[in-house]
């Protein structure tokens, strides 16, 4: 096996994150001891996203630049972009090979072959709806102590707008007793909390013991057959938020963080869209969540100045999230996605108005998320130390922060502390918010360590 300096590139959602944990993993484990690092060849693999077409081109734009930087090294570019956009890698000056989610499985082969020269094409892709592998495995990026856990690949849902089920295939899942054992070998391994992610989780689906068990009852043996502290949930549709589901809460193992994909909070757009719910569940699951926990953090994806949304319908969603309880809005102005069905809808919204209607919505959310923020002050929450800011160098400020910190809750915290390791889960009061300002949607809290 020919040895090599990997290093990793990753867009996109949480599923990437875990495909480069993966693929990390796999790197290491084909090539075994050898020679030291700066003796050897690198290698660039750009684990792509295609949510939308400037993803694809912003990995253009990256291979474009590692070459200029680098013409000695080979660029592998795979993940969904090489999947569902070969006309912007297939040909692209600066990609030595492009690998497909068809052709994942066999990327350490494929990179082997590369450099003996027996490859006789540059191009790895096949139908991605005839793909059964999950590859299975990953979750742990190098040095992290969150380990995103794949439980589920694929789509069966074709919203209007999204290109994804193209990209990565049929809904498939990953058995409970391997998944429970994954977890188990990530626990051992340093982990403390892991999120459990998918291309649409609430699709999970097992049926490998002669009996259908879906995400709850996935969730359930996770909480009895594992003792991981900081269980989290990745992104879930209104109606996908069951009433068993959220009684699991009522462990504190489970973090009280919801994403949830809400799109809209209209109902002829949700139509539009292809969602398979309405605006009385939006209304209806923020109201659920609220009763329940009312510290709970809320995050949302929405999409403004979709096809047919007039002003109306825009005002529709806007009043309602007024006026419903939630905590941050990650909001996307539609683009325009080939391959998608959204492009033949009719009433297109200029460019114009999608710009000015997403910057209503964050506004909107940076006011909320601070509001939400003041109520944390003072408060007392179980917080992972995620990094030790004093070791890296980029990172680190004349503020003296040391660490950061991650709560159950979803807020990032900074602290200042000669104590803690990464990893560790330690009380943290939030004694101040570094409010967001107009270029960026986050803030964090300063925290102070109770030891």
């Amino acid at each position: 096996m020919s040895r090599y300096d990997v290093v990793m590139h990753t867009w996109g959602c949480k599923v990437n994150t875990y495909d480069t944990g993966l693929l990390q993993a796999r790197f290491a484990k084909a090539q075994g001891e050898g020679a030291p690092e700066t003796t050897l060849p690198r290698v660039h693999v750009l684990n792509t996203c295609a949510v939308t077409e400037e993803a694809s081109r912003e990995a253009a734009r990256q291979v474009r630049k590692i070459k200029s930087k680098e013409p000695f090294s080979k660029v592998v570019v795979t993940g969904c972009g090489a999947q569902v956009d070969g006309g912007v890698f297939d040909t692209l000056p600066g990609a030595d090979l492009v690998v497909a989610n068809s052709h994942k499985g066999h990327i350490e082969e494929l990179i082997d072959q590369m450099f003996k020269g027996t490859l006789q094409e540059k191009v790895f892709r096949s139908n991605i709806f005839r793909k059964e592998a999950l590859e299975e495995g990953g979750g742990l990026e190098a040095d992290h102590t969150r380990a995103f856990l794949k439980v589920q690949d694929g789509c069966n849902s074709f919203c209007t707008y999204c290109v994804i089920p193209f990209a990565r295939g049929k809904s498939r899942s990953i058995p409970v007793e391997r998944l429970v054992a994954r977890i188990n070998e990530l626990h051992a391994a340093g982990a403390q909390e892991v999120v459990l992610t998918g291309v649409h989780i609430a699709d999970y689906e097992d049926d490998s013991r002669g009996m259908i068990r879906h995400l709850e009852d996935l969730v359930q043996t996770i909480l009895e057959k594992t003792k991981i502290p900081r269980i989290r949930i990745s992104s879930l549709e209104p109606k996908e938020l069951s009433d068993r589901l959220l009684d699991f809460y009522e462990n504190p193992r489970m973090c009280r963080h919801f994403h949830l994909s809400i799109q809209s909070a209209n109902t002829a757009t949700l139509e539009r869209m292809r969602r398979k719910y309405t605006a009385d569940d939006v209304v209806r699951i923020f109201g659920e969540i609220k009763r329940r926990m009312p510290d709970a953090f809320v995050g949302m994806d929405l999409i403004v100045g979709f096809p047919g949304e007039t002003d109306e319908e825009f005002q529709e969603t806007y009043q309602r999230l007024v006026e419903t309880p939630w905590t941050r809005i990650h909001v996307f102005p539609y683009s325009e996605r080939p391959g998608t069905k959204a492009l033949k809808l009719e009433g297109s919204v200029a460019v114009a108005v999608r710009q000015s209607r997403a910057a209503l919505i964050r506004e909107l959310s940076m006011a909320r998320y601070k509001a939400r923020a003041e109520e944390e002050l003072s408060r007392v929450r179980a917080g992972l130390l995620l990094k030790n800011l004093s070791l890296r160098k980029a990172e680190s400020s004349a503020d003296g922060y040391t660490h950061q910190a991650l709560t159950r809750e979803y807020w990032p915290v900074r602290i200042r502390s000669d104590r803690g390791e990464t990893g560790q889960e330690v009380k943290l009061k939030l004694m101040k918010f570094v409010a967001p300002n107009a270029g960026r949607m986050d803030g964090w809290f300063e925290g102070e360590v109770l030891w």
